[in-house]
């Protein structure tokens, strides 16, 4: 696996501190690690975007950005307001591709869900996936709501043949509900896809250094990590 696509299930369910956690754990295990963003809105130019944000807690990874669009919406709107050229898939996988050459490990970070468009023709990330052949791992909420949306973005990628890696709560509440802890058994079964971590709610407050060395236990050995579902699961009910 050389590049990993990382998508959420919508808006604000802990992407960029997925994704940092990711490279982190990726680092500590001896890779070389690129982050692409492939296109970054709601952010001035003088501001730092989601891949900085990643390089800030994850360490010395290279971060590259295809795009930069001042309103906080979708990447074709806020281009299209902006008047500025979109990004389009093919550019995204270019760029993966270029990355792929001189890192072990390029993580490509959506904006907001799998079929968010990016262009005018309705290019998404799924399409990016596509070009790549590239692995996704999908980004959940871990409480009420989390089922259906999942299960939509898995089906979504079976549909068009893409390897659905798995599943990442990217914010575990530290008193979670019943529905939360319903959801760590559910959410595998609805997407047909291992649950491979959960982010404790606050990770991305936490000072770089103890990120780094705390971001393997939220993760499984499949994403470089130690995190065991099982585990988590019998103390989550306890």
């Amino acid at each position: 696996m050389s590049v990993l696509v990382i998508t959420g299930t919508g808006t604000e369910v802990g992407k960029t501190v997925t994704t940092a956690a990711v490279a982190a754990s990726a680092l500590a295990a001896g890779r070389k690690v690129a982050v692409l963003k492939a296109a970054q809105t709601g952010v001035r130019p003088d501001e730092r975007g989601d891949a900085d944000e990643v390089a800030r807690l994850a360490g010395p990874v290279t971060a590259a950005e295809l795009a930069r669009y001042p309103e906080p919406l979708a990447p074709n709107t806020a281009a299209r307001r902006a008047g500025m050229e979109p990004v389009r898939p093919h550019e995204i996988a270019e760029a993966a591709a270029k990355l792929a050459t001189e890192h072990d490990l390029v993580l490509v970070e959506g904006a907001g869900g799998l079929l968010v468009r990016f262009d005018e023709s309705g290019g998404t990330l799924l399409d990016a996936a596509r070009l790549l052949a590239a692995p996704v791992l999908v980004v959940a909420a871990a409480g009420l709501g989390t089922l259906n949306t999942t299960e939509l973005t898995a089906r979504e990628l079976r549909r068009h043949d893409l390897e659905l890696l798995g599943l990442v709560i990217g914010s575990w509440p530290k008193n979670p509900d019943l529905a939360c802890r319903c959801n760590l058994a559910d959410l595998p079964e609805v997407a047909a896809a291992p649950l491979l971590g959960a982010l404790p709610a606050g990770a991305g407050t936490l000072t770089p250094t103890a990120f780094r060395a705390t971001a393997p236990t939220w993760l499984s050995p499949r994403l470089d990590g130690t995190w065991d579902a099982e585990a988590f699961r019998t103390q989550a009910s306890a």
